[in-house]
């Protein structure tokens, strides 16, 4: 089966997405530096703060943009990176607030791996591109993650600590180590330092270890000495963050991210991303994926988030690549299909929740914050495996997959 991104049209509608989901997010630039949340109409949404994740995902994304050739792209990634230099930076004692206002001097203080993961991804993207400052930023962010969220003893990132870093949560988590993966390949490349490589290919195989052993559903939830907590969240099964049972988004992102660190090793990794592949999508695809499942595999948060259908297609992408098996072609078309169906606006945005019959709804993800995942989705299956998406492209290697 010729796969479509071997297509000249199909490579050209996934231009065409990328560059109006671009075009759609041009208005997130907050005053002062950083990222706005965005409205349904990608209006700033002034009643919400500024958020370091949101600020390092759009840094990223923009970042992308210019590497792909996108005039514009470039000054609102400058944009993005002013708020991570500027307001959202704790000048006192390093690291990044999760967030600032929206009152003038309203501040959360939290210092969370999740976020700080992204200031690490966002600012390695924003270096290759050539974003002024952006280096200094990475090899800022880099520090700050080595020294006080990574455990070396286990080989993984703890989960959050207070402004002065002094208490340190009890809470372990595997979704900032899953974005750390991604980070560090990605600063590894940026700055040719092979150690960040190892630790992301230290992390996938203890999560890998974790979800052979659970029939391939992977545990999201932790004690401090790495205990699994599999009823964390029972009460609030549709947390953004910290959902209850397996969460079939992130089957899918790690079956992707193996690949990628596959790759970037040298290491096989092509069977347990498989096995990753498999279990999400049985468990997951109700015409539309499902948020999350119990530890059998029965639905729990029964909304389709947007995000999971981007990474089920980005995942689909790199298995057909990987493998030449048809099947991944046909998950791919039939999810690009669902898609157009469900979720993409005529200006290119993407609807980030359904309900259970697909229809709109905004209980757990009101409004249009998110472009990484979408962008992923329109543009990792024309780049390779490896090296990752800023540095691919900056290499040339668009639409050189093979």
């Amino acid at each position: 089966m010729t796969r479509w991104t071997d297509q000249p049209d199909h490579v050209r509608w996934l231009q065409a997405q990328l560059a109006a989901q671009l075009a759609f997010g041009r208005r997130f630039p907050h005053p002062d530096g950083g990222a706005h949340y965005l409205d349904a109409d990608g209006r700033p949404d002034a009643t919400k703060p500024v958020q370091t994740w949101i600020t390092a995902r759009m840094l990223h994304v923009y970042a992308l943009g210019h590497l792909a050739g996108l005039p514009g792209t470039l000054p609102l990634a400058d944009r993005a990176l002013a708020g991570l230099t500027g307001p959202l930076r704790d000048e006192e004692n390093g690291g990044w607030f999760a967030s600032v206002g929206p009152d003038a001097g309203e501040r959360d203080t939290t210092k969370a791996g999740y976020q700080h993961a992204f200031v690490v991804f966002g600012s390695a993207s924003a270096a290759v591109a050539g974003v002024p400052g952006a280096r200094e930023l990475l090899d800022e962010a880099l520090a700050v993650l080595d020294e006080h969220f990574w455990e070396e003893g286990p080989g993984l990132h703890l989960d959050s600590a207070s402004a002065d870093w002094c208490e340190i949560s009890d809470y372990r988590g595997i979704n900032a180590n899953m974005h750390a993966v991604e980070a560090l390949l990605a600063a590894a490349d940026a700055t040719g330092e092979e150690r960040w490589r190892e630790r992301a290919h230290r992390i996938t195989r203890t999560v890998l270890g974790w979800a052979a052993g659970n029939d391939w559903r992977i545990p999201e939830h932790f004690t401090p000495d790495w205990t699994t907590l599999l009823e964390h969240h029972r009460d609030q099964p549709d947390h953004p963050f910290e959902p209850y049972g397996a969460t079939v988004g992130h089957g899918l992102e790690w079956a992707r991210l193996a690949l990628h660190v596959g790759a970037a090793t040298g290491v096989d990794l092509l069977d347990p991303a498989r096995a990753l592949f498999d279990r999400a999508v049985a468990d997951g695809w109700h015409d539309g994926f499902v948020y999350s499942t119990d530890w059998s595999g029965r639905p729990v948060v029964t909304q389709r988030m947007h995000w999971v259908l981007a990474e089920a297609i980005s995942a689909a992408s790199a298995l057909a690549r990987a493998t030449g098996d048809p099947a991944y072609e046909r998950h791919y078309r039939r999810w690009w299909d669902w898609a157009v169906a469900h979720l993409i606006g005529p200006d290119g945005s993407w609807q980030h929740e359904l309900d259970d019959r697909n229809q709109p709804a905004d209980t757990v993800w009101p409004g249009r914050p998110d472009l990484y995942h979408s962008v992923h989705a329109v543009l990792l299956p024309r780049l390779p495996l490896a090296p990752t998406a800023p540095t691919a492209l900056a290499q040339g290697r668009l639409d050189d997959v093979d």
